[in-house]
């Protein structure tokens, strides 16, 4: 099992920069950030933006994969973020993947002026935005014609780095964005469901992996070739409140099949409040049984 962490983009370089060479160090296989203009509870304090970060930490890591978690349309034009993107794998040499969603509700809606959309424009939005990233990342004098965005004649030279375009995993909870992950995906985001209980979320992560076996299938898509991704602090309980509480979780996910799982680098405060230590302790304890090393 792989497994990754994210970094909120909240801490100015000279502090961020030892997470992120860390995280590499460490043995974490993938490290990523929010892509925001400014997140929940912490939409009062600091805050920067994710694709200077994720290319600041290309530059100070070398093996360690990079992305998104996720990249939304709701402040972003496909045709401008696939300059960048190709610019950021570019930098990365080939490591950058691009977590793609529908994108939150509250801040970012409202900052631009906007109003929140309903769940089936989200929808709407999001599949226009992959089906154009997909084209333009991949298609030099690409054009594209949505109700939300357009593309005429879309340059892309010289083209991303990895072939035919960097990896798109798409965070999907419903079937009409499970069905885009089939289309689209090398890899599937889930945060499951809300639940009051950890063992209520558990049941509900399993009950969104039946229904994506179920499309996947329906979509003639070989599930092998799809990365399962969880992020396990959607849960109730942190998964870095304690060893034990990262062991069972990263057990959970793979009895569910996750190839992949993903927590948080401990806060002093909430959301994700930890200690730096239980994550030193799960480095140096329970990484190598996930990768098969100990």
């Amino acid at each position: 099992m792989r497994v990754g962490i994210v970094i909120l983009p909240e801490d100015r370089w000279w502090a961020a920069e030892p997470k992120w060479r860390a995280a590499e160090e460490y043995g974490f296989d993938h490290a990523w950030t929010y892509d925001h203009l400014g997140w929940r509870s912490l939409v009062d304090g600091p805050w920067f933006s994710a694709l200077p970060t994720l290319t600041a930490a290309a530059m100070v890591t070398s093996t360690i994969r990079l992305g998104t978690f996720v990249a939304s349309p709701v402040f972003r034009h496909p045709v401008p973020f696939m300059r960048e993107l190709i610019t950021l794998d570019d930098i990365a040499d080939g490591r950058f993947l691009l977590g793609v969603g529908a994108g939150g509700l509250g801040y970012d809606n409202f900052v631009l002026g906007g109003s929140e959309p309903t769940p089936r424009e989200r929808a709407d939005r999001l599949t226009e935005f992959v089906e154009a990233l997909d084209g333009l990342l991949t298609t030099d004098g690409f054009d594209y014609s949505g109700r939300y965005f357009q593309a005429v004649g879309a340059r892309n030279l010289p083209g991303p780095v990895q072939r035919p375009r960097l990896p798109f995993l798409v965070a999907a909870n419903g079937p009409r964005t499970m069905r885009l992950t089939a289309r689209f995906g090398g890899g599937w985001i889930t945060n499951g469901h809300p639940a009051e209980t950890l063992d209520e979320w558990w049941q509900g992560v399993a009950g969104l992996v039946k229904k994506f076996d179920e499309i996947l299938g329906e979509a003639g898509r070989d599930a092998a070739s799809v990365h399962r991704y969880l992020s396990l602090d959607s849960a109730p309980v942190f998964s870095l409140a304690s060893v034990e509480a990262f062991r069972d979780a990263a057990g959970r996910a793979g009895e569910l099949g996750f190839t992949d799982i993903v927590t948080h680098w401990p806060r002093s405060g909430g959301p994700y409040e930890g200690r730096e230590t239980v994550l030193e302790q799960v480095v140096s304890d329970v990484l190598p049984e996930l990768h098969g090393t100990a």
